[in-house]
């Protein structure tokens, strides 16, 4: 019985282990291919529930690449200002804007800004991400524990490399690179 037990425990726990690591993987669609994402909800769990909600919902779908910096970082997410597809889409805006839900107060981990960590953007203030992010194309430690990261790319992190860079400092970009789709794998 003892042995029955254990491999029950065993079996159900393996199962959950794998259904809850899909349910924290997205996959990013852009021109150049897919990119899939690892979430951290062990980390930052309000962070990940906001990007899985605004994902789930297309938001993220024709969001424009808006600021993007050379071996820093790729940012994205103004749902307001910055979709493509939107009546409100305003280039000169993009990155101003944000959800129509509430602001998430900062969840600062251990997690290193290396390359390919997802983090959110936010203005001076600590508590004001809503729904923009960035990408780490290097690693930027003065970054941690002052952002809220909450993922990582796991695959396809050479089309990350291939979105459109920005101007020199400012990072704004002309022509900017969009989301296709942004899903729970």
């Amino acid at each position: 019985m003892n042995k029955f037990i254990c491999l029950f425990v065993l079996f159900f726990s393996l199962v959950t282990t794998n259904i809850f690591a899909k349910n924290n993987i997205m996959i990013l669609k852009l021109t150049y291919g897919n990119i899939e994402i690892e979430l951290y909800p062990d980390k930052a769990p309000n962070h990940v529930k906001r990007f899985k909600e605004l994902a789930d919902n297309n938001k993220y779908d024709g969001v424009v690449f808006h600021r993007v910096i050379e071996g820093f970082m790729a940012q994205t997410g103004d749902v307001k200002f910055g979709n493509s597809d939107s009546p409100d889409f305003n280039l000169s805006l993009a990155g101003t804007g944000g959800s129509d839900l509430p602001n998430l107060k900062a969840e600062f981990t251990d997690i290193a800004h290396t390359r390919g960590v997802l983090s959110a953007a936010r203005s001076t203030d600590p508590d004001s991400a809503n729904s923009q992010f960035f990408i780490c194309l290097a690693s930027a430690p003065h970054l941690d524990r002052q952002y809220s990261a909450f993922g990582k790319v796991i695959k396809g992190m050479e089309f990350v490399d291939m979105i459109k860079k920005g101007e020199q400092g400012s990072g704004s970009v002309s022509e900017p690179d969009k989301i296709i789709s942004l899903k729970s794998k």
